[in-house]
């Protein structure tokens, strides 16, 4: 098992929502601007690490058909943390995230992870993993959060880029905008997967 692999494969190879297709509820629902997506995916990166870390510490002491409810109990945990100190020290962020926040808990990338990664392997590497995917996710979220607020509102991260004469296309600041987004990169990464195994 190598530490470098284990880190970067979230970042492309096994990128959560443009390779593996999961937690797109928030992808489509925060990529609206560049600030909402990069603060979902630092909090998603955090629950991820340590509540890897935590199932892997306890996974031989886990009875199996139990698992999956102990290690929801473990990610509420973490995410309860991240819930509070956002509305603590980032209260707009937090506001303009909404219910989205506490439906971390419910991603199905954090408890995938748990699951697939974290329950069979060492505390290194599910930290190792934890920060790879989160960061990957972080990516993916800021990649699509780009184009949606640079076409649709003409800003990015809130700071006007776009002539007076630039016509805001409001479509992809909507929902509809974010499945086309999504789509486009999909399709662009498949491609891209295809040329290079050509």
């Amino acid at each position: 098992m190598s530490m470098i692999k284990e880190f970067t494969k979230g970042f492309y190879k096994q990128n959560p929502v443009f390779k593996l297709v999961l937690g797109l509820c928030p992808t489509l629902a925060v990529s609206n601007s560049v600030q909402n997506a990069i603060g979902m995916g630092v909090a998603v990166t955090f629950v991820l690490m340590m509540s890897n870390v935590i199932v892997s510490l306890i996974r031989k002491g886990v009875p199996k058909k139990i698992r999956i409810p102990i290690y929801i109990v473990v990610i509420a945990t973490f995410v309860t943390i991240v819930d509070l100190f956002m509305a603590g020290f980032a209260p707009a962020l937090h506001k303009s995230l909404g219910i989205f926040v506490p439906l971390i808990v419910v991603n199905c990338i954090i408890l995938g992870r748990a699951e697939a990664f974290a329950g069979k392997n060492p505390v290194f590497y599910s930290f190792l993993d934890g920060l790879g995917m989160g960061l990957g996710f972080t990516f993916a979220l800021t990649l699509i959060s780009i184009v949606r607020e640079i076409l649709g509102n003409g800003s990015l991260w809130g700071i006007p880029l776009m002539p007076h004469s630039f016509e805001p296309v409001l479509l992809l600041i909507l929902p509809p905008g974010a499945f086309l987004t999504l789509g486009l990169f999909l399709g662009f990464f498949n491609w891209l997967d295809a040329k290079r195994n050509a």
